[in-house]
């Protein structure tokens, strides 16, 4: 699977064609919000049905990235379950994935705001941040240099709406990982006050990255 190899204050980063972020240097395989357990969420708090395999879906591609890049370590940015219950809830196979996937590597969820507790049960350490050099990581923007998650940043390429990363001098935002993820576009004010000019890579077959914001 293709990736986008860039430089952020000191570290070189691939922009995976999956969504996720790979540091090559230190082995470190980065996500940000896989949602595990929104259908079972959803389904309890009396929404919209939803197929009961999007957690099978999520992990299909990490366990796909894990195979590719035998990562030292994985870190989930963030809203790796869609709620507490839904983590304590979890379908077997998923949890029983989650613990393979974890064998002989660390694992680390740091809190978001679907799931600000530690996940009771499942393998890995729960943290707020977790820095990287000189960049912090976290669930949703703050103080930069930072990487996060959080708002599900798309774009549209040849008429498609894209899950892409979002590039800029002090934030780097990460694309939802999960497979029933909603998406905000690239140019949301919410968006382009953090990333007001810079590069989105879209995922799919391919990372492609694409300018965003004023031309300076």
């Amino acid at each position: 699977m293709s990736g986008y190899a860039f430089d952020f204050h000191a570290l070189r980063l691939e922009a995976r064609a999956s969504g996720a972020l790979w540091w090559p240097e230190g082995g470190w395989l980065i996500v940000a919000d896989l949602h595990l357990g929104k259908s079972e969420r959803m389904a309890r708090r009396g929404g919209p049905l939803l197929p009961p395999y999007e957690g099978l879906a999520t992990l299909e591609r990490l366990v796909a990235e894990i195979a590719a890049l035998q990562p030292r370590r994985v870190v989930s940015l963030g809203d790796g379950f869609d709620d507490l219950a839904a983590a304590e809830a979890l379908d077997p196979q998923v949890a029983s994935a989650l613990s393979r996937l974890a064998q002989g590597r660390d694992w680390l969820w740091i809190g978001g705001n679907h799931d600000p507790g530690a996940p009771a049960g499942l393998p890995g350490t729960a943290a707020e941040s977790l820095m990287l050099g000189g960049v912090a990581l976290r669930h949703e923007a703050g103080p930069g240099p930072d990487i996060s998650g959080h708002f599900h940043p798309v774009v549209r390429l040849a008429g498609e709406r894209r899950r892409a990363f979002l590039l800029g001098r002090d934030h780097l935002l990460l694309p939802a990982f999960g497979a029933y993820t909603g998406g905000l576009s690239h140019d949301d004010p919410a968006l382009r006050a953090l990333v007001p000019h810079g590069l989105a890579v879209a995922c799919g077959r391919r990372a492609i990255a694409l300018p965003v914001g004023p031309r300076r």
